[in-house]
């Protein structure tokens, strides 16, 4: 019995005088996610109605960096009365700072935005709130549909949404239907 108490006695001096080190307090604790949640829905609303739905089967917030990031991503952004969906997607992958407003969306993104008639598919986008500028990635192919049977395929795309110019950065191709209500 003294054998084993000498024993004990030994590993609890010997740990007495280690510590352990689990990393750093800064970087790696920030990595961590405040919140996490699985199968959300997230309405960010104003006084006049809903401004987006959100849907993720994973959800996570970290506060620190101002930053929601979701997989599984489905989501609507409304009209200014928030009556009717404007714009609907989906992506694999979706990041939002909720200080910019900004959001980059990956694996396989697809928007359909009601008021341009357009449908947009392409690996991800990055959009900026500020600039109003929409981004794909530089060697991504970008394909755009509109009901009329308009196509554009492309490398590249960047749309500025406030002077409502679209551009490619490289193998531009497809058709334009001009129809009457263009021209309004």
């Amino acid at each position: 019995m003294k054998k084993n108490i000498t024993g004990f006695l030994f590993i609890l001096i010997l740990f007495a005088g280690c510590t352990f080190d689990y990393g750093g307090k800064g970087s790696e604790e920030d990595a961590l996610p405040e919140i996490v949640m699985v199968n959300v829905e997230y309405v960010r609303v104003r006084s006049a109605g809903p401004l987006a739905r959100i849907q993720a089967e994973r959800f996570e917030r970290y506060e620190k960096q101002s930053m929601m990031k979701m997989q599984e991503v489905t989501f609507e952004q409304y009209s200014e009365n928030g009556e009717k969906v404007n714009i609907y997607g989906t992506a694999g992958r979706a990041s939002l700072n909720i200080e910019s407003g900004d959001i980059f969306m990956d694996d396989n993104v697809n928007l359909e935005i009601k008021s341009e008639d357009i449908i947009l598919e392409t690996y991800q986008l990055e959009w900026q709130d500020e600039s109003k500028n929409l981004y794909s990635g530089e060697n991504d192919d970008v394909f755009i549909f509109r009901e009329n049977g308009t196509k554009f395929t492309g490398t590249g795309l960047h749309a500025n949404t406030r002077t409502r110019m679209w551009e490619f950065l490289a193998n531009a191709r497809g058709v334009y239907v001009h129809d009457e209500k263009d021209t309004e």
